[in-house]
């Protein structure tokens, strides 16, 4: 690396912390929330003014700007949707205000208009809030970077002018700017925003990095690879935030209802001025009673019954690292009964460890002193098998030899000189590849029992005579079993394992977490999971499939929901799956099922409520008299009851107390 593009280290100062992201979301950044706000205001003033007696001209002002601050947004919304032969409950609203005005009740009008205004506000806010828990957790890349020109000189750019083929330099301690691959230094990086894992991924020369990740105390050059709107963490927000415009199938069925509930409103509305006036009722009274009527009957709170708590569920999991898509996903996880687990990197860690020590018969080794040997021999390897190795050896208190000579062979294993004897460590394939002595027959057998055994064996020798083999093995989540419990409990049948790995591995692992013998479907192809993930669903289930991997990736997309585990960050995994664990934490998933649960009881309790309103007012106002300003209160009231109700879901609450509900 050239020494004029990266300072000395003694140059080097680590980026100041960056503060914990804050709520980026304020209620007056949303233009429907400051249109609400000023026609709160303007009714405010006005009130006072018409109750003392003040001209009339001074509150009749205030009110027309009431009307226009308030309701040119509904207007303009219905308006549109009245030209696509649609007739919208915004401007039912707008119409009965003016209708209200029109005879005399402008302060009634204004009111309805300002309480409607709220409703959409709170409904814009449970928007925008699932769209600021999801970029508070997914910290984006950073404002600006370090560019490197052709002749060595820097400049500092932001991050949004960045193309592809630049070279940026990242110092240590700063966030890496774009996606790209590392040209040349090493470090490591703290990308856990993206895959979730928790602990740095060592980086060098052709490894790739990722926008928004924390670079460690190494300097680092990257050719920048994605712009900086299709790099990894844009398109997990970009996402995320369609959830806001996707409508849930309840939803879609209301809006459906909403139609033809307004139409028969509208003739209902002209009946009831209309049918008096022939009987010769008084024109005023007959219009207030029909404003009335089309104020207390419209459908405003069974709108918003659906969507405020299912957009709030959603920003919820954001906040605690499970990113849904949509509200469709979020009502259909609450609906799910069978749930098909994937083994690697999903009920395991996806890290490996030394699981056997196994000294070959007559090699004069005990377990500690073959491990202590292969780690003296792996201590210098970035392999994982070899961290693996060498973090057993210190696991136990084991002592490593100093070392000299030290190789590396891609594919083949390390050598090196401990004590002054070469010791060799690595795939059995490669090393034991004659049969002429009775040592390396016996490793090939211990080497041969481990893989059967699902471990993956390394195979140890000592002046080129095998001593023993090691098996390594995929760590068990810590929270896996009591995972698979509370999903048996939500669905109330056992999880199905479907697994690429032999059948003895994926037994063994099932019983640890407790998964019958009979639910585990081992040795598939992609194609095989996604013909059980198939079974279930022909037989009336709703699957839910957890997995991690591209191959994976086909069974989540033909499931009925499908959730990726974090830690495999792939482009076709956040593509397919309808959630993604950002954390890693498994113990995530049956919070969510929960979550959604809760959400849809929520729904329907909504529905309840604004059903009741509707109902009551509607027969007051045609059995008896409903005076206007009660209508509106009642009626309008019952939506804010609805939105409000609907943002209970964003409580840290409704996440932490339902996971077996």
């Amino acid at each position: 690396m050239p020494s004029d593009l990266i300072p000395p280290p003694a140059r080097m100062a680590p980026a100041a912390p960056r503060p914990a992201p804050g709520r980026r979301t304020r209620v007056f950044a949303l233009p429907e929330a400051r249109w609400a706000a000023a026609a709160l205001v303007l009714f405010l003033i006005a009130l006072p003014l018409q109750l003392t007696g003040s001209p009339a001209w001074s509150w009749g002002l205030l009110y027309a700007a009431v009307y226009v601050t308030g309701g040119w947004e509904p207007a303009r919304a219905g308006l549109t949707a009245l030209r696509e032969k649609t007739l919208d409950v915004d401007l039912l609203m707008i119409v009965a205000a003016l209708g209200a005005a029109s005879i005399g009740q402008t302060m009634d009008g204004a009111l309805l208009i300002v309480i409607f205004a709220t409703s959409g506000a709170l409904e814009a806010l449970a928007t925008a809030r699932t769209q600021d828990a999801v970029r508070g957790l997914l910290d984006p890349a950073p404002d600006v970077a370090t560019r490197l020109s052709d002749d060595g000189g820097e400049s500092t750019v932001p991050t949004r002018d960045l193309v592809v083929g630049d070279t940026v330099l990242v110092r240590p301690g700063e966030r890496v700017g774009a996606d790209g691959r590392v040209l040349s230094g090493v470090s490591e990086v703290d990308q856990s925003t993206i895959t979730g894992e928790p602990l740095p991924a060592a980086k060098q020369a052709g490894d790739e990095v990722f926008a928004g990740t924390l670079n460690g105390t190494g300097a680092l050059r990257v050719k920048v690879e994605r712009d900086a709107s299709d790099s990894v963490i844009a398109r997990i927000v970009a996402m995320v935030e369609e959830a806001s415009r996707t409508k849930a199938p309840t939803q879609l069925f209301i809006e459906k209802v909403e139609q033809r509930y307004s139409l028969g409103m509208v003739v209902a509305t002209v009946a009831v001025f209309l049918v008096p006036l022939a009987f010769g009722a008084d024109l005023t009274a007959s219009l207030l009673r029909a404003m009335t009527f089309m104020i207390v009957a419209s459908p405003c709170a069974v709108v918003l019954a659906t969507m405020p708590p299912l957009l709030s569920a959603i920003a919820n999991a954001g906040r605690h690292g499970v990113l849904v898509k949509s509200a469709v996903v979020m009502e259909r996880l609450g609906q799910v009964d069978a749930v098909a687990l994937d083994k690697t990197g999903t009920l395991t860690e996806g890290t490996p460890h030394v699981a056997d020590v196994r000294p070959v018969p007559g090699s004069g080794l005990t377990e500690d002193s073959l491990l202590a040997l292969a780690a003296a021999a792996e201590h210098p390897s970035e392999h994982p098998l070899g961290r693996a190795v060498v973090d057993a050896a210190r696991t136990r208190g084991l002592s490593v030899a100093d070392l000299r000579d030290f190789t590396s062979t891609p594919g083949v294993g390390v050598t090196a000189t401990v004590s002054g004897r070469t010791v060799t460590v690595g795939a059995p394939a490669r090393l034991l590849d004659r049969d002429d002595d009775t040592a390396t027959a016996d490793a090939a057998e211990i080497a041969t029992d481990l893989e059967a055994g699902g471990r993956t064996a390394v195979v140890v020798l000592l002046d080129e005579v095998p001593v023993g083999v090691l098996g390594i093995a995929d760590r068990l989540r810590p929270d896996a079993a009591a995972t698979v419990a509370a999903l048996t409990g939500l669905t109330g049948a056992t999880p199905m394992l479907l697994t690429g790995d032999n059948p003895r591995a994926a037994v063994r692992l099932a019983a640890e977490v407790g998964i019958p013998g009979a639910e585990v479907h081992a040795g598939l192809l992609p194609q095989d999971k996604v013909e059980a993930v198939r079974r279930l669903e022909a037989r009336g289930r709703r699957t839910l499939v957890l997995g991690d991997g591209v191959n994976d990736a086909p069974a989540l997309a033909v499931a009925h929901t499908g959730i990726a585990m974090g830690r495999a960050g792939s482009d076709l995994a956040l593509e397919t799956a309808d959630a993604v664990v950002v954390r890693d934490e498994l113990a995530a998933v049956p919070k969510v099922i929960a979550l959604s649960r809760a959400a849809r009881r929520l729904v329907v309790q909504n529905l309840v409520i604004a059903g009741v309103f509707i109902s009551g007012l509607v027969v007051w106002d045609l059995a008896g008299d409903l005076p206007l300003p009660l209508g509106v209160l009642g009626h309008e009231g019952s939506t804010v009851i609805v939105g409000l109700n609907g943002l209970r879901m964003l409580r840290d609450t409704a996440w932490t107390t339902r996971s077996t509900t």
